[in-house]
C-alpha cells in the first residue's frame, strides 16, 4: 500500500497544572465581578424588603395607637358629660382603665405613655376636679395649636413632649371644654430601631454567606475556562495533544465551548501534523532528487574529464564513453520528466476528463508488454467496453508505469494478468504478476517517492506517479502480496458521471466473456463475475519464457 499517514494521534485531556503564559487576572476579575453583582443585587433586595417591612411595622403600631385614641375620643364625645359632673371623671377613669394595665391584665399602652388635659377655648390647661394641671399636661396643651380644630379632625396628629413623640387627638364636651388625649409613640421607634439592628445583622450574615457561596460557585463554574487557558498555554509551549477536559455539566454553554474548542484544536493539530509531514517529505524529496540528479551528472562529468585529459584515444573507448553519456542524459531526462509530473500532480493540475474506455487502455498496455517481451505469458480480462469519466493520458501513464514495473522487476517468464471489473460505483483495474513479490515492510513504502525495494533499478518515482494520478481522479491504489508469490496492484476509480460499461460485450454487441478477480490476490475491492479462461489462440493472451529480476 502507499506510505502510511503516520500513527493516529490520541489527544489527552489532562488536569495536570502547567504554568500559564496568560495571567489569571481576567478569571479572578470575572469571579469578583460575579460576586459583587450578586452581593449588590441581594443588598438592594434586602434594603427594599427591610424598608417595606419597617414601614409596615411602623404603620401598624401607629394605626393601633390612633385607633385607641380615636376610640377614647369617641367615647368621651358620645357621653354628653360636662366637666363639672363627677360622672365625667368616672367615665374618664373607665377609659383610662381600658388603656392602662389593670388587675393582672396588660393593656396595649402603658399608663405613663398616655396623657390627657382639659383646655378652655383659648387652649389653656384648666383644673379638673380641683387638681392643677401638671407640667406634662401644660406642655401637651401648648403643643396643640388649635384644640377645637383637632377635635373636629378625624385623624390624630404628631406632637412632641420633651423630645418624646406622641400622637394626639381631642374631644369637645357639652359645656364647650375640650379634652386633649395623647399617646406616646416612643415604643414604636424603639422597636423599629431594634428591628433595624436585627435586619442589619441578618443582612450582613446573608451577604457574607452569599459572597462565599458565589465565590465557590464561580470558581467551580469558571474552572473550564481556566482549563482552556492552561490548555492554550500547553499548546503554545508545543504540546499539541492537550485538550480541554470535559465538564460535569454537559448542557452548559461552557461545555459547548469546550467541545467547539477541542474540535478546533483537533483540526489545528491535524493541519500542523500534515504540514510537518509535508515539510519532511519535501526535505526528503529535495535530498533524494539532488542525489538522483547528482549520480548521472557525476558520470557525465567523469567521462568529460577523461576526454579533456586525452585518456580516451581508442575509438571503442570514445564510443563507449559517448554511449554512457547519452544513457545518463536520457536517465536525467526521464527523471526530470517524472519530477515535473509529480509537481503538476501536487499542484492539482486540471484533468482533461472525458469518457474513456478502460478496457481498451488495458488491452493497449498488454499489447505493448507483449511487443517488448514476447516470451512473457500475458492474460487479459478486459474484453468489451467499459467507460469512465477520466483523463485518458493519465490512465495510460498509470497502466504504462504498472506494466513497465512488471517488465523491469520480474522474470521474463513470470505470468502477468491484467483485468478490469466494475461494481455499482467503482471501476477496478488489477495488474498481477507471479514475480518474487515484496517484503511486508517494503509493501508499506512502495508508493513513497524515490523508494526502491532492495536498491533495485529505476528512479523510484513510477508508483508515486501512479498514486498521484489515481488520487487526482478521486480513486485509490493498493498493493497486495499474492499467496504463492507475486504482487497485485489494484487501482480503484470512481465510475463518475457518464460512465457506463459493457463488460463481456464487444463493441459490436457479441458476448465474449466477463471480468474476474485476480486469482490468489486476496479479497478484492468488490465482487465480479467469473470469466472463462482465454484460449491460447485468443488475442487477449499469449505466452513465452525468459528471465529477469524483481523489485519495487
Amino acid at each position: 500500500m502507499g506510505s502510511p499517514e503516520g500513527p493516529a494521534v490520541t489527544y489527552r485531556a489532562s488536569r495536570r497544572r502547567v504554568p500559564s503564559r496568560f495571567p489569571h487576572r481576567g478569571a479572578r476579575s470575572l469571579r469578583a465581578k460575579l460576586t459583587l453583582i450578586n452581593v449588590a443585587l441581594l443588598m438592594c433586595a434586602i434594603v427594599v424588603a427591610c424598608t417595606v417591612s419597617l414601614m409596615g411595622m411602623r404603620h401598624f403600631f401607629l394605626d393601633t395607637i390612633d385607633k385607641q385614641l380615636t376610640s377614647t375620643r369617641d367615647s368621651i364625645a358620645e357621653s354628653n358629660l360636662t366637666l363639672q359632673q363627677i360622672e365625667a371623671l368616672s367615665t374618664l377613669g373607665i377609659a383610662l382603665d381600658e388603656l392602662s394595665p389593670g388587675s393582672g391584665e396588660r393593656g396595649l399602652l402603658p399608663h405613663s405613655d398616655f396623657q390627657f388635659v382639659a383646655v378652655d377655648a383659648s387652649g389653656t390647661a384648666i383644673r379638673v376636679a380641683g387638681l392643677e394641671p401638671t407640667g406634662r399636661q401644660r406642655d401637651l396643651a401648648a403643643a396643640v395649636d388649635d384644640a377645637g380644630r383637632l377635635a373636629r379632625s378625624d385623624r390624630p396628629v404628631d406632637v412632641t413632649l420633651d423630645d418624646e413623640p406622641f400622637r394626639a387627638t381631642a374631644a369637645t364636651l357639652d359645656d364647650g371644654t375640650t379634652v386633649v388625649l395623647a399617646g406616646s409613640t416612643e415604643f414604636v421607634h424603639t422597636n423599629i430601631r431594634k428591628a433595624v439592628k436585627f435586619d442589619f445583622g441578618l443582612s450582613t450574615v446573608l451577604l457574607g454567606l452569599l459572597a462565599v457561596l458565589t465565590m465557590i460557585g464561580a470558581h467551580h463554574r469558571l474552572r473550564p475556562l481556566e482549563d482552556m487557558v492552561e490548555t492554550a498555554s500547553a499548546i503554545a509551549d508545543g504540546d499539541l495533544t492537550r485538550r480541554v477536559p470535559s465538564s460535569r455539566h454537559p448542557a452548559t454553554e461552557v461545555e459547548q465551548l469546550r467541545i467547539a474548542l477541542n474540535s478546533m484544536l483537533q483540526q489545528v493539530e491535524t493541519a500542523y501534523s500534515t504540514r510537518e509531514r509535508s515539510a519532511e517529505q519535501l526535505r526528503q524529496f529535495v535530498a533524494d532528487a539532488s542525489h538522483e540528479l547528482r549520480t548521472p551528472l557525476s558520470a557525465i562529468r567523469g567521462y568529460l574529464q577523461l576526454f579533456d585529459r586525452g585518456m580516451l584515444n581508442a575509438p571503442e573507448d570514445r564510443d563507449r564513453a559517448w554511449s554512457r553519456i547519452n544513457s545518463e542524459v536520457d536517465r536525467m531526462h526521464r527523471l526530470v520528466d517524472e519530477l515535473l509530473m509529480l509537481a503538476r500532480l501536487d499542484q492539482r493540475a486540471e484533468l482533461r476528463l472525458r469518457n474513456t474506455d478502460v478496457c481498451a487502455l488495458v488491452r493497449d498496455a498488454a499489447a505493448d508488454l507483449r511487443a517488448q517481451q514476447p516470451e512473457r505469458p500475458v492474460t487479459v480480462r478486459a474484453d468489451g467496453v467499459l467507460l469512465v469519466h477520466a483523463d485518458e493520458c493519465g490512465l495510460r501513464q498509470v497502466l504504462g508505469n504498472l506494466v513497465g514495473n512488471v517488465r523491469v522487476h520480474t522474470p521474463r517468464d513470470a505470468p502477468v494478468e491484467l483485468s478490469v471489473r466494475r461494481t455499482d460505483e467503482t471501476v477496478t483495474v488489477v495488474v498481477a504478476d507471479r514475480g518474487p513479490g515484496l517484503a511486508e515492510e517494503d509493501a508499506v513504502r512502495v508508493f513513497d517517492r524515490f523508494f526502491r525495494a532492495g536498491g533495485g533499478a529505476g528512479s523510484g518515482l513510477g508508483l508515486a506517479i501512479v498514486r498521484g494520478v489515481v488520487d487526482a481522479h478521486g480513486g485509490r491504489v493498493t498493493v497486495r502480496r499474492r499467496s504463492g508469490g507475486g504482487l497485485a496492484v489494484v487501482v480503484a476509480l470512481p465510475a463518475g458521471p457518464g460512465g457506463r460499461g459493457y463488460p463481456g460485450e464487444t463493441p459490436g454487441g457479441s458476448s465474449v466473456g466477463g471480468s474476474a478477480p485476480v486469482p490468489d490476490a486476496g479479497p478484492g475491492p468488490g465482487p465480479s463475475p467469473a470469466s472463462p479462461p482465454s484460449s491460447p489462440s485468443s488475442p487477449s493472451s499469449s505466452s513465452a519464457s525468459g528471465a529477469a529480476g524483481k523489485g519495487s
